[in-house]
């Protein structure tokens, strides 16, 4: 397992052992992955890893029941739970406050960290991002109520990406493999069960909240996004006091992967802007 790019290192945050990336120096920043099938924190975030952590400490978890961090029995995969899971992480790791990057179900999770918890929250950039009420797009649909198959994998793959150069039978393998592991469908199907709209619903914060957070924001979309609309990402502007947006042509819901020197770009710009 010591081989695995994917596992980086175990620390216990609010009773779950955590798996997480740990790199660089500087203001500490916590990568938070979306909602994939078979996704880790690593897989999520390869390619800004090596970059981002040129000028920052970037933390890169697997948040409660994703990835190779362990989960309790009984364990309830709400978004109250996962930001418990997410203080837990900053408090084992003593960080007093963090910038937040949040992709997909991650953008959910970084709104409602910097609702519930604003002293603990410096700068948040939501990618892509859940956590405001839309209607289920078909995309999202079959990404949530996926069943593990190369074939399954490789539709998935395609609706994520813009351009189809990118999912290469592979990559398909690749994921499925990592989807397939034992336990790992089980979780995930528990997370987001038919129907699924609730769990949009049940990832959204209020409109009142958020315009609440004062926090600076970057947000991020592909204009060719089906699994999250980049209507979300227009409504997080609308609502957000502090905050700045960029929409990207050509881009699916893989911004970090599809465009990924112009996102490192904006990321270091906006964090280490002072």
């Amino acid at each position: 397992m010591s081989d695995n790019p994917e596992i980086g290192q175990f620390i216990d945050a609010a009773g779950i052992k955590t798996n997480y990336h740990d790199l660089g120096e500087g203001a500490p920043t916590v990568l938070i992955h979306g909602s994939g099938p078979g996704v880790t924190g690593f897989a999520n975030w390869a390619k800004s890893l090596p970059v981002l952590s040129e000028k920052l400490r970037i933390i890169a978890p697997d948040m409660l029941g994703f990835g190779y961090t362990e989960t309790p029995d009984g364990a309830e995969y709400t978004l109250e739970n996962w930001v418990k899971h997410l203080i837990g992480l900053l408090d084992a790791l003593n960080i007093e406050k963090a910038n937040l990057v949040g992709n997909s179900f991650g953008g959910a999770l970084t709104l409602a960290m910097a609702i519930a918890h604003p002293d603990r929250v410096d700068r948040i950039v939501l990618m892509g991002a859940a956590g405001v009420s839309f209607e289920l797009t078909e995309g999202l649909d079959f990404t949530w109520g996926y069943t593990p198959s190369v074939e399954n994998m490789k539709k998935m793959l395609d609706l994520f990406a813009y351009s189809r150069d990118l999912v290469s039978d592979d990559l398909a393998k690749m994921r499925f493999e990592a989807s397939n592991r034992p336990g790992v469908q089980e979780r995930f199907a528990a997370m987001f069960p038919a129907p699924r709209q609730r769990s949009i619903e049940a990832l959204a914060s209020s409109d009142e909240d958020i315009r609440g957070i004062q926090a600076p924001a970057l947000i991020i979309h592909g204009r060719e996004d089906v699994i999250l609309p980049y209507t979300n990402s227009l409504k997080m502007f609308e609502l957000l006091p502090n905050a700045q947006l960029h929409m990207i042509g050509k881009c699916g819901h893989w911004t970090q992967i599809e465009h990924t020197r112009r996102f490192n770009s904006m990321l270091l710009d906006f964090l280490c802007d002072d």
